[in-house]
């Protein structure tokens, strides 16, 4: 790859990944709605509105591989969700199909199988059951990219991020935390991969708790380095082990605005 365009680049993976793969590629094209300051060799900066089909089509030139990381990184109302997760997930995929793009890297969440009991060990083809619309939006791109793997051929790699932080912060962080070097490993593995069709894979560390089967990890050569347990002295244990944020995967968005019976939910 000669090319590589990441959106969402002034957030907090984005502005990991530009010191991790600086060098890397030839052109690393940056892009957010919000300024990215203090270019380095081989960087460029362009604003755009991923909601903005033209404005996503025109980063395209040059470009071999996308890594899709703009949108709403967490739970919000659903008049951000639409236009940021689902409209630029779209315009993203689709001005990538026009220009012969080749790769897609979409940054998808553990969120889109939040449902799930945590006391499950849960891989990749389990049922989507997300825990916001947050979530539901990434199961909405990850449907998108395997729709243009199929249809376009397009090669695609969505990722289920955990919790990326420097550290753990808490107890259900020590199974879905992944570290900023992992997450730098994750990227650069999926990026540079031999071809592939469509993958599906867990974004998170070598944590000894982990929760997650991740059989396309050794597809692409991601051998994750950290482990969460290194942190867990101190870290107190869940407020409300009987709770939603504790008895399911996606922790605390499984709370949010919860009204429904946890006895309902297998």
């Amino acid at each position: 790859m000669k090319g590589v365009l990441v959106t969402g680049a002034a957030g907090a993976i984005g502005s990991t990944l530009r010191t991790g793969l600086a060098g890397a590629y030839p052109l690393l094209r940056l892009t957010d709605i919000k300024p990215v300051a203090a270019l380095r060799p081989g960087e460029e900066y362009a604003a755009a509105d991923l909601a903005d089909l033209p404005a996503v089509k025109a980063l395209m030139t040059g470009v071999d591989c996308v890594v899709h990381l703009g949108g709403v990184p967490r739970e919000g109302p659903w008049e951000a969700i639409l236009p940021a997760n689902i409209v630029g997930t779209y315009n993203v995929f689709e001005a990538a199909r026009e220009a012969g793009v080749k790769r897609v890297v979409f940054a998808s969440s553990n969120h889109v199988i939040g449902y799930h009991r945590a006391d499950h060990t849960v891989g990749i083809d389990a049922a989507p059951r997300p825990d916001s619309r947050y979530g539901a939006s990434k199961v909405f791109g990850e449907a998108l990219g395997r729709l243009y793997a199929d249809k376009h051929g397009l090669s695609v790699a969505c990722l289920r991020i955990g919790s990326f932080r420097s550290k753990p912060d808490n107890e259900r962080q020590l199974a879905t935390w992944i570290s900023p070097r992992d997450m730098v490993q994750l990227v650069r593995r999926s990026i540079d991969a031999v071809p592939f069709h469509f993958l599906v894979l867990y974004g998170v560390s070598n944590n000894r708790r982990a929760r997650w089967q991740n059989p396309a990890a050794a597809a692409i050569g991601y051998v994750p380095v950290d482990d969460a347990e290194n942190y867990a002295a101190g870290i107190p244990p869940a407020a409300d082990p009987c709770g939603p944020a504790a008895l399911f995967h996606g922790g605390d968005f499984c709370a949010l605005e919860f009204d429904g019976r946890l006895d309902r939910i297998d």
